[in-house]
């Protein structure tokens, strides 16, 4: 018999997670770190949930033997790990086991592990499949967390800041960088595409419970939401309780920085940006800025934002208990250096 773990074993233990279900499950949200080797496509599992909704159980199971079966030797091949087109493959790990799961540890993870069992491959399989998995991740975020949360208008640097912190080993989770996103709406330019909101929730709880233990979690203070991704609920509720370190830059150091972010990205997406906040710029501010973009005067353009953005965060502020912090032009080693000596953040 094929032995299964709780989740909590099995995200502890060791070898390559394979998720077996079909590519548009995988692509919503999975385990991070998990490889799909799909056991069917994403139309072939829609024909087999049909079917076993019309026909039952048995025809559906017929139906997917008959599928999977040209791919026998296949599947088995990568499970293996065999050498594929020259490539090494990604879980070659002969002493450790294939942990695998598909969506309630049915049928389809349990298939895929008699598979490498008949080759003699070591097999675990997550039980309640990844289903269990959100319900864990979910209760993760419900969980008390020791948050910190560090603030600044727009252009202070404190993404930069928060990599440097923990360069020093400061506990911190990147919640823009997590996200593929700035948190404004010029906030994805240059950036790579979102992953889901589910997925985004899978990639948090793994960044919090590599800090378990920590007595102080950094974040960046936020909005619910960066970009599309929207931070759980429960973590969101204790970010709005947390105490917050404001950083304060010179209005010149500000716009410089935002310069060199936003200065190399496309005229034509920085003026759709534009235009998505022309509402609350107001007409006179959009038309100033969008004519800024125009000339490529990155300094004028940012000036015009810089107002709103303030103001959205002077807002969003009042709702925290400050502590306020000068860094001046400070790199963000230095700041670290200087926060590090004043006490207001610990590598603890």
């Amino acid at each position: 018999m094929i032995p299964s773990q709780p989740i909590a074993a099995f995200l502890a233990g060791e070898g390559p997670i394979l998720d077996v279900r079909s590519p548009a499950e995988f692509a919503q949200g999975h385990i991070p770190g998990a490889t799909n080797l799909p056991l069917f496509a994403d139309a072939e599992r829609a024909e087999i949930g049909t079917l076993y909704k019309q026909q039952g159980r048995q025809a559906a199971v017929l139906r997917g033997l008959a599928l999977v079966g040209p791919r026998m030797e296949a599947l088995a091949t990568a499970l293996a790990g065999a050498p594929a087109g020259g490539q090494q493959p990604a879980h070659q790990l002969p002493t450790a086991p294939l942990r695998i799961h598909c969506w309630r540890g049915g049928m389809r993870s349990a298939s895929v592990a008699w598979l490498a069992d008949q080759l003699d491959l070591p097999v675990l399989l997550l039980e309640g499949g990844y289903k269990a998995y959100r319900r864990w991740v979910l209760a993760l975020f419900e969980r008390p967390w020791p948050l910190r949360l560090l603030g600044g208008r727009t252009g202070c640097g404190k993404t930069e800041l928060l990599l440097a912190m923990a360069a020093r080993g400061v506990a911190m989770v990147d919640l823009e960088g997590l996200a593929h996103h700035r948190g404004s709406s010029f906030g994805a330019l240059g950036l790579p595409p979102q992953p889901s909101s589910e997925h985004y929730e899978n990639l948090l709880a793994a960044a919090l419970c590599r800090l378990e233990g920590a007595k102080a979690i950094w974040l960046e203070a936020e909005s619910s939401q960066v970009g599309r991704c929207r931070i759980p609920a429960g973590l969101w509720r204790q970010m709005q309780a947390a105490p917050v370190l404001e950083v304060q830059r010179p209005l010149e150091q500000r716009v410089a920085h935002l310069v060199t972010i936003y200065g190399v990205q496309e005229p034509q997406a920085l003026a759709e940006a534009t235009h998505r906040i022309a509402k609350r710029l107001g007409p006179q501010r959009t038309s100033a800025a969008l004519e800024a973009i125009t000339q490529r005067d990155w300094t004028a353009a940012c000036l015009q934002m810089l107002d709103y953005y303030d103001r959205c965060y002077d807002h969003e502020l009042g709702q925290h208990r400050v502590c306020t912090v000068e860094l001046g032009e400070l790199s963000p080693a230095a700041a670290t250096q200087q926060l590090l000596e004043q006490g207001l953040i610990s590598t603890d």
